[in-house]
């Protein structure tokens, strides 16, 4: 089925799992509001977001199944969207699901948060559905304030509300440099519209505009803060420690896939004719970015802060794919977002599930010896840490992520064979705290006079399990998330281009 965008009908059809998740949101934010603050009732809220999420993404599924397309508009109708809106929606159901027991343990008895979480990813999906620079502002707006909200949701944290603080004005200051670049490119372009953008940059010759690369700029840092890529990632660590476990789970994986998806399909439908003009500020800030975050890694003791800065090197990394600047860059994103997200959540679930009220075990001693009590929780929290570093087998989705981000890298037509060895050498970095916490759970012994584990409850128990069993399951079998990832491609590409190419690769068809 083709759409005709300019059709209102047509538009709305394009839009249905975006529209029908909106509107499912508003319907429990009434019924949120209308009911009385309590245990069981944010869980009744939290159960039906879980539904409305689960409906929308039967939705994706059927529009990616049946082959919709569409002409020129403002939205894209494409398997890169079918396929990132996916990822987002999986991450915001587990998210739910971690805050039901998560809430009530916490006393967090405000509804709205399971309601903030769908409105999040509501802004998630136009995000990566854009193909106009305004629509792709309204999907960034819609994401960031609900998840300022769901920062400082805990009000009797002070951690949280410093953390919620600084989200937002350092988000606000972000988006003045966002909307100003905006206005650049426009001014410089005449046009909004990606492929409109894209084409007028070859067809005027600008690629030595001042406004426009000024423009391109300021882009750049308004993204480089919604990725948390160093120098701009300052708001990361203070806001995933501070902010409800649940959450911060789904600011690591939810959040930064969905700035990552919109960056990319920004920088290859419609900024493929200044390639050469980016390419290097890209490259820069890809290296500083996976330096920075491995190297003060390591001198973290908090869980959370440890993985805060493990994820502006994850920053880096991707990062090196983009600056290939070629359509295989969107299939190797899509592989690391697949095996990033369910190592991320299944981490944070851990943390969830072992923690208890005032004491939420989010530093790594609090871990040590943890074998020994709990034998089944540390051999997934270990596939987690081994996923996130890329270590073959157990963490064997995660190395074949960086596999492929590698593969992007080396096969562009100018190869970025620095910023391979770099990002070869930072994830050699990584095991220093990666494998720190596996060694903290089997080598350390358990504290005496330790508190006793509390009981992990079967929803937490499922989250687990499932992550780590996706993750040890296409760690050996990654051909059916590669052929899947494939979807992804069907971006306008880059001049400079390679084309996809998964057959040299380890896991060919």
């Amino acid at each position: 089925m083709r759409f005709d965008l300019s059709r209102p009908f047509d538009l709305a059809m394009a839009m249905s799992p975006d529209l029908f998740l909106f509107v499912g949101a508003m319907a429990l934010l009434l019924w949120s509001a209308i009911g009385r603050d309590g245990a069981a009732h944010q869980r009744r809220i939290g159960v039906a977001a879980i539904a409305v999420a689960a409906a929308t993404l039967l939705l994706v599924v059927a529009a990616s199944t049946r082959g919709w397309s569409a002409g020129p508009g403002i939205v894209a109708v494409d398997g890169f969207r079918w396929a990132a809106d996916l990822v987002f929606l999986v991450g915001a159901i587990i998210a739910i699901a971690m805050s039901l027991d998560y809430n009530a343990r916490e006393a967090i008895f405000a509804a709205e948060a399971h309601v903030l979480i769908l409105l999040a990813t509501g802004g998630m999906m136009l995000m990566v559905a854009s193909r106009d620079l305004m629509m792709l502002f309204l999907g960034i707006e819609t994401m960031s304030i609900a998840v300022y909200i769901l920062t400082g949701i805990d009000r009797r944290s002070p951690r949280a509300a410093e953390g919620a603080l600084k989200y937002f004005l350092l988000g606000a200051f972000s988006t003045a440099f966002f909307l100003y670049g905006i206005a650049l490119i426009y001014g410089a372009t005449g046009a909004t519209n990606f492929q409109v953008i894209s084409e007028r940059i070859v067809a005027l010759k600008l690629e030595q505009t001042p406004m426009l690369l000024v423009g391109v700029a300021l882009l750049l840092v308004g993204f480089g803060f919604k990725m948390a890529a160093a120098p701009f990632h300052m708001w990361a660590p203070d806001v995933y420690e501070g902010a409800p476990t649940p959450i911060t789970a789904f600011m690591a994986a939810s959040v930064k896939a969905a700035a990552f998806a919109a960056f990319l399909r920004v920088w290859l439908a419609a900024l493929g004719g200044v390639y050469a003009q980016w390419h290097d500020a890209i490259w820069w800030l890809s290296a500083i970015t996976m330096c920075v975050g491995n190297i003060v890694a390591l001198q973290q003791r908090n869980l959370k802060r440890m993985i805060a800065y493990s994820s502006v090197g994850h920053t880096g990394f991707i990062l090196v794919a983009v600056a290939s600047g070629t359509t295989q860059s969107a299939a190797a994103f899509l592989f690391y977002l697949v095996a990033y997200t369910f190592a991320i959540m299944g981490a944070f679930a851990v943390i969830v599930a072992l923690g208890s009220p005032g004491a939420p075990r989010e530093r790594i001693d609090d871990y040590n010896g943890l074998w020994f009590v709990r034998p089944g929780m540390a051999i997934a929290m270990a596939v987690f840490m081994l996923a996130m570093l890329g270590f073959p087998v157990f963490g064997g989705m995660g190395f074949f992520a960086k596999w492929y981000v590698l593969q992007a890298a080396l096969q562009a037509s100018a190869p970025q064979t620095r910023l391979a060895v770099l990002l070869v050498l930072t994830t050699t970095i990584s095991a220093g705290y990666y494998l720190y916490v596996v060694m903290a759970m089997f080598m350390k012994p358990r504290p005496e006079g330790a508190d006793q584990l509390p009981p992990t409850n079967g929803l937490s128990r499922f989250i687990i399990a499932a992550s780590a069993g996706i993750i040890l399951i296409f760690g050996v079998f990654p051909d059916p998330v590669a052929r899947w990832t494939r979807t992804g491609v069907d971006l306008v590409p880059l001049a400079p281009q390679v084309e996809p190419n998964f057959t040299q690769s380890a896991v060919a068809r």
